[in-house]
């Protein structure tokens, strides 16, 4: 495993200095120019456009999670219109008919920064709608600050209700430990590498050490019985996934892979066409520029594919009233 990790790291100096330093003027850029990643990543700012990506990607035969973009509501108004959005997501999925469709909640956003029994009484209130529906809603996790609040409030909401699951990070020390909870209480688990910048004590930062405790965590999941979400773009931990599930012996319906819309869409077609169950995670909303210049932060890559890209033909963004016009409705 270790020699894995040694290409791991060279393929993030295969990334260059220059596309490092684009990403780190990513706040600098025009906002239309950071639409041009929006396009990429986030369906678009309404409802209708997920819907229609959610289309796209259900004949493809992926499965999909609908979520919306921000987080850390201001106040107690802020949580009671995200409540009511994330009801009407629920009910125009289910319009649709879509199979196995789930919607993605963030406790911020329903008030977690607030008041805590606020957070807990508008996550049940959704549980609730989409138990009606028969569905499963998938709580996002968050920084460090948040977990242990995130993980309690799930095991007690799946203990109550049964139609929620857990999100944990690879690059967190604290991991392990809430793996070996969870997989006592029998709950589901989507497993993450982590996105958000934490400190030493608190997370890992060595690339290749993520990547091991990604492959143990996993382990330890598929062994205790879990299903899982293995939520992964990078193509070393999809092959130990699929080590694991050819050792184990594991059958189709006992994991899936999942993906974020945008991102590896070559290896997602990849695992469909070898009949794996793909999940893609479909976001939509006016945030978008603030998750697009996160996602430009965290790929180097991508932030100097896209910059070179525009470059040529910066003229074209003079004229668009929104970085959004234009947008393609499918995938």
């Amino acid at each position: 495993m270790s020699t894995g990790g040694r290409k791991g790291k060279a393929c993030q100096s295969n990334m260059g200095p220059l596309n490092r330093v684009i990403a780190n003027s990513v706040p600098f850029m025009p906002k239309s120019l950071i639409g041009r990643v929006g396009r990429r990543y986030a369906a678009g700012e309404e409802l209708e456009d997920a819907v229609r990506v959610v289309e796209g990607l259900s004949k493809e035969g992926c499965l999909a999670t609908v979520g919306m973009l921000g987080e850390h509501a201001p106040d107690e108004r802020h949580t009671r219109g995200k409540l009511d959005e994330y009801r009407q997501a629920l009910d125009a999925l289910e319009k649709q008919g879509f199979k196995g469709y789930r919607v993605a909640v963030k406790l911020t956003d329903l008030g977690l920064t607030l008041d805590r029994e606020l957070c807990r009484k508008n996550l049940e209130e959704i549980l609730l709608h989409a138990r009606q529906r028969a569905r499963f809603l998938e709580v996002d996790m968050e920084e460090s600050p948040f977990v242990s609040d995130t993980l309690d409030m799930v095991l007690d909401m799946h203990e109550r209700h049964g139609n929620t699951g857990a999100v944990v990070q690879a690059y967190l020390r604290r991991t392990l430990e809430d793996v070996q909870r969870l997989v006592e209480a029998r709950i589901p688990v989507r497993l993450v590498k982590g996105v958000y910048v934490e400190s030493r004590e608190v997370a890992y930062r060595d690339y290749d050490i993520i990547r091991e405790n990604y492959v143990l965590l996993l382990e330890e999941l598929l062994r205790g019985g879990i299903y899982v979400g293995i939520a992964t773009h990078d193509e070393y931990l999809t092959w130990h996934a699929l080590r694991l599930i050819h050792r184990m012996g594991l059958t189709k319906d006992q994991y899936e892979f999942q993906m974020i819309m945008g991102v590896q869409e070559e290896l997602r077609r990849i695992l469909v066409e070898a009949g794996h169950r793909v999940r893609v995670t479909v976001l939509f909303g006016k945030d978008w520029y603030e998750y697009s210049l996160r996602r430009l932060k965290e790929n180097p890559k991508i932030a100097g594919y896209v910059t070179r890209d525009v470059l040529g033909s910066l003229a074209q963004f003079a004229g668009p009233r929104s970085a959004f016009e234009g947008w393609p409705r499918r995938i």
